[in-house]
């Protein structure tokens, strides 16, 4: 059964084999930063930076999840979630990023796997969350075409260990923030300012997907499916589209084509501006072809999309910012009907139907997760132990809306996991923004689920959408 166009009081239903998850990240809420032989990664020298992370917060702790991860499995369980995203920390398996494997990080891993299996929740790892190993930046990081190479050989060793029980892993999340957030505005870990590192990272972060997704496929088990997920932003018109010239195509082959066209179509996006290109040096004979041959399905995290009108940069009107996407007389809009998250981020569901239909278009036939999808709010316990979280819900609610219209319009949209199972390490913002269906006491570790988590615990029962009261 698929969903079909409702009104009223009807409910949205989802296909029957429909994958309901939460998503989570290694560094955000691991902790344990020095046990058990894990090495040091970028984001714990970025987040030890004095200034860099809001109050200085570091994930040293964070939600404690590597000694309380059957807790966290647990609380998927009463969810009745039947999927589970994590990131496993490439420092804390192999803790300079090449060499000796560390057993011990291992171990937790395949202990979080089997965790999963005994409440028959179906585990998808992602390989790369964004903690590169020190060592390895230390020698250029992204910058360098080893690093690439020492991720496909990771990529084996995780394969290889835990492909008994894994069916659906992810390569990399969000290269895109790692190259633009990480190299190109020093936001993120590791927190340089310089656009040649960061087109050199963008062709190294995509030879590495080429790299794991090489050695994935010799070590998982036949019928495994391997893909990677990429954070994108509509680029849509505020107003007439025809005065903005090619101002959207532009922004949308930055924003999104950056990495989606080398993936899906093994090139280059050519309406890209070249300083946001990799050097032709750095791109070698079968590059291209590696990074674009064939995954079995798709990661989409959408959180906003981005408006773009018609206006002068140096005379900006309410509601408008400038921008780096687009030259000439563009500037970014923020319409003032879309209500914002704690963020500031645009609540925008129909944004993200627009961007599943139009991903269906591109890849006809390729399976679609939303990999991540979620808002931070601000949450607080009640004397009576209850977070209402309201506007989560609404939010929640209104993008379930948009993927159910979306495969109703024909889109394989396999699964949706939600960001996140946890309040958590929210990188510079350190623990000031909560993202979580489940709140999380910082000083204690005490977890207690939203109400947020409660209703998408019975979505997830039900298989469908109800109007909300």
């Amino acid at each position: 059964m698929t969903s079909t166009a409702s009104s009223g009081t009807d409910a949205r239903s989802f296909p029957e084999d429909f994958v309901w998850g939460a998503a989570t990240a290694a560094y955000q809420i691991e902790g344990a930063a020095a046990e058990d032989g894990r090495g040091r990664s970028v984001w714990d020298t970025f987040s030890h930076t004095p200034g860099k992370i809001h109050r200085d917060d570091n994930g040293d702790i964070a939600c404690d999840s590597y000694h309380r991860y059957r807790e966290d499995v647990a609380l998927l369980a009463e969810l009745g979630l039947t999927a589970y995203r994590f990131s496993i920390s490439w420092p804390r398996v192999q803790p300079g990023g090449s060499g000796p494997v560390n057993q011990k990080g291992l171990d937790y891993y395949r202990a979080l796997v089997d965790e999963l299996a005994e409440h028959a929740i179906a585990p998808v790892p992602t390989l790369f969350h964004w903690d590169l190993p020190q060592e390895l930046q230390d020698a250029g990081g992204w910058t360098r075409r080893d690093t690439a190479e020492r991720f496909g050989e990771f990529a084996e060793i995780v394969g290889a260990a835990l492909g008994d029980q894994v069916r659906r892993v992810i390569t990399l999340n969000e290269p895109q923030v790692v190259a633009h957030l990480g190299h190109r505005v020093g936001l993120h870990a590791p927190g340089l300012s310089d656009p040649v590192a960061a087109a050199a990272a963008t062709h190294h972060l995509l030879l590495a997907h080429a790299r794991a997704t090489e050695a994935l496929r010799h070590t998982l088990r036949p019928g495994s499916q391997v893909g990677i997920t990429l954070n994108l932003h509509p680029v849509l018109p505020a107003g007439d589209a025809s005065v903005l010239g090619d101002a959207l195509a532009v922004a949308d082959a930055e924003v999104n084509g950056l990495f989606l066209e080398p993936v899906l179509r093994g090139r280059y996006p050519d309406r890209a501006r070249a300083e946001l290109l990799p050097a032709p040096a750095l791109v070698r004979d079968g590059d291209l072809a590696a990074i674009g041959a064939p995954i079995d399905f798709l990661g989409v995290n959408y959180y906003s999309p981005i408006y773009l009108r018609h206006g002068d940069p140096a005379d900006l009107r309410a509601h408008e910012a400038t921008t780096t996407l687009a030259p000439g007389a563009v500037v970014e809009y923020r319409p003032p009907e879309l209500t914002r998250t704690a963020m500031g981020w645009l609540v925008d569901p129909d944004a993200l139907h627009v961007l599943l239909v139009r991903l269906g278009s591109d890849a006809p036939g390729l399976p679609l997760y939303v990999t991540e999808n979620g808002c931070a709010a601000i949450d607080y316990v009640s004397p009576e132990g209850i977070v209402d979280d309201r506007e989560r819900i609404s939010y929640l609610h209104g993008h379930l809306d948009a993927c159910a219209r979306a495969i109703g319009d024909g889109v394989p949209l396999r699964g949706y996991f939600v960001w996140s199972l946890l309040d958590n390490f929210e990188w510079a913002y350190g623990y000031q923004q909560r993202f979580g269906i489940v709140f999380v006491d910082f000083a204690t570790g005490r977890r207690t689920p939203k109400q947020s988590a409660r209703f998408y615990a019975a979505v997830a029962a039900a298989n469908a959408l109800a109007p909300l009261p």
